[in-house]
């Protein structure tokens, strides 16, 4: 992960803590981003769930640092089967 992100990732895992966090910036500006994570934590949860747990982690951050993101979520399962040869 870029260095210039890792306030990101420190923040999810946080409240994930076992949460693999990818941040990408889409844009070039540094505030728009591409985060995936992968947490267990998301396990039974519907997507808009897992990804309201994800804003409600970066809600300060959206205010200030962070202009838009794209989320992806997954369970460490569904991650392994996604990313499969």
């Amino acid at each position: 992960m870029n260095h210039e992100f890792q306030f990101v990732e420190d923040i999810i895992k946080a409240g994930l803590p076992d949460a693999n966090v990818f941040v990408e910036d889409m844009t070039g500006t540094k505030d728009h981003l591409a985060i995936t994570v992968v947490s267990d934590a998301f396990e039974g949860k519907l997507l808009f769930q897992q990804h309201q747990i994800l804003m409600s982690l970066l809600k300060e951050e959206l205010k200030n640092r962070i202009h838009a993101v794209k989320l992806e979520t997954f369970t460490k399962t569904k991650y392994a089967e996604r990313n499969k040869g």
